[in-house]
């Protein structure tokens, strides 16, 4: 499962230059180290930045912070209108009619729930933040035990809360099955890792994209970091 790691580091300055209307998504303003493609775009939102790949047509991963104040104020109506993003280009982005028909969900990874305005709320439904999710994983055991217990986290913690969500594909991209004419690749995990500055405490929760499955244990930062060779805070020594 584990990604290249050669040319982390001027590749992260590469992104860091990308993100540059919006690195307060990330800790110490340090994007993820990650080996960068010709077709990863960075793209910035109101609430969150994507990491898109296009070869995937997903994002490689989904970059927020949440608050006690965000989450209180996230009381939004959802708008439920899922939109290609017009900034990628056509042979990159996720189409509407990919996911039709498909079995799978357009699964948010910086979810609606967490948006405090209504064009944060209009932005989270980009395909550019999508992947195909399993219905009943999206619906259910990612719903409950990882995105809503996330916000309960950030709503009573002292601080920012630093959170990175992303898809995992086995063996690789390539090899990946995938949904649509566009060819929009399904993951085989998803990741939310989770990053409480005010104590410097780190974990993540990594779950089988898959209707069967039910809430786990989080693993550990380090651990998260093996699995997919992304150095997701730079700069930061988090504890278990």
């Amino acid at each position: 499962m584990a990604c290249v790691l050669a040319g982390a580091l001027a590749a992260a300055a590469h992104a860091a230059q990308d993100f540059q209307a919006c690195l307060q998504f990330f800790a110490l303003a340090q994007p993820p180290q990650v080996r960068l493609l010709p077709d990863n775009r960075a793209l910035c939102f109101d609430a969150f930045a994507v990491l898109h790949s296009g070869q995937s047509k997903t994002p490689v991963y989904v970059a927020e912070v949440l608050s006690r104040e965000s989450v209180a104020n996230a009381h939004e109506k959802r708008s439920n209108f899922f939109y290609a993003d017009a900034r990628l280009p056509a042979a990159e982005r996720a189409q509407l009619e990919d996911y039709a028909a498909s079995g799978y969900d357009r699964g948010h990874m910086a979810p609606a729930a967490d948006m405090t305005t209504p064009q944060a709320m209009e932005q989270s439904f980009s395909l550019a933040n999508m992947v195909p999710q399993a219905p009943e994983h999206n619906r259910g055991a990612w719903a409950t035990s990882v995105e809503q217990a996330t916000r309960k986290f950030a709503a009573r913690a002292e601080g920012r809360v630093y959170v990175i969500t992303g898809p995992v594909f086995v063996p690789d991209i390539a090899r990946s099955a995938s949904i649509g004419a566009g060819q929009v690749h399904v993951p085989a995990y998803l990741f939310k890792l989770v990053y409480d500055e005010a104590s410097n405490r780190a974990w993540a929760h990594w779950q089988a994209n898959a209707d069967a499955t039910r809430g786990s244990k989080p693993i550990t930062y380090a651990e998260l970091v093996l699995r997919t060779g992304i150095v997701f805070l730079p700069g930061v020594n988090p504890l278990d």
